[in-house]
């Protein structure tokens, strides 16, 4: 399996800093190619998110860049390794995220939304309210949002109507520095040839539909990495338009 792959981020339209990052690798290997992106979304309403959100991509693209390769050369990943590499990251950032906000008497915190695509199978490590997706014949959303709203709409006591505009819809249940404890979703599935993987931000989803984002990000829109590129703008000056006033980021892959 191959990959094209394409990202975009935007402050948006009236905070004064990014707090969202992200990182994106596509590299060979004797297996094919492998392609990794990754999402965080810095606490809006904490301070430093955006300390936050970058410690953590570092560290992720450091596990990439050094135990990732390392396995691959020496053949010793497994689903299972992955997920204990993930989750030692993603505990260890909480605790040196907590202690450093302790330290400076603030709080901060991210969300984490991260992909790996290797030997044609995905996999997600996921914990706040970015999202992945996959578009191929449908838009499938691979990721549960770990929100306030997500939980009453799941429970039956809201409805997803009433979730799109409650003013709680951004409250998180957990996040990665501002929580006692994190317990992260993990995802495995089959990847699809032809279908468009994304991670982004919540700011990059709230104004759009389905369709929308089908019409200008799915695998007939994007035969280019140019085109794919395209509706990675055009998408996200769209939710400017319509006024979020969220930092917007979308990391984007296309299976060839």
């Amino acid at each position: 399996m191959e990959f094209t792959a394409t990202y975009n981020t935007d402050i948006g339209i009236r905070k004064s800093t990014n707090q969202d990052s992200l990182a994106m690798r596509i590299i060979d290997t004797p297996d094919g190619e492998v392609a990794f992106a990754i999402v965080c979304d810095g606490m809006g309403g904490l301070a430093k998110g955006e300390l936050a959100s970058k410690e953590v991509i570092d560290a992720f693209c450091k596990w990439f860049d050094e135990d990732f390769c390392a396995q691959v050369v020496d053949g010793t990943f497994t689903a299972l390794r992955l997920r204990d590499d993930w989750n030692g990251i993603i505990q260890n950032e909480n605790r040196l995220l907590g202690i450093y906000g302790s330290d400076h008497n603030i709080m901060l915190g991210t969300t984490i939304s991260a992909l790996l695509i290797y030997r044609d199978e995905f996999y997600i490590v996921h914990v706040g309210d970015s999202r992945v997706y996959e578009l191929a014949n449908n838009v499938r959303i691979l990721t549960k949002d770990q929100t306030f709203v997500a939980r009453e709409v799941a429970a039956g006591r809201m409805t997803p109507q009433e979730a799109k505009i409650d003013p709680r819809r951004s409250v998180l249940l957990q996040c990665v520095g501002a929580s006692a404890t994190v317990v992260p979703d993990f995802l495995k599935g089959k990847a699809q040839k032809g279908a468009v993987y994304f991670v982004c931000s919540d700011g990059f989803r709230h104004q759009i539909s389905d369709e929308e984002i089908m019409e200008k990000l799915g695998p007939d829109s994007t035969p280019t990495v140019e085109e794919l590129k395209y509706g990675c703008v055009y998408l996200t000056e769209l939710v400017k338009n319509r006024k979020e006033t969220d930092n917007i980021t979308v990391a984007a892959i296309k299976t060839i």
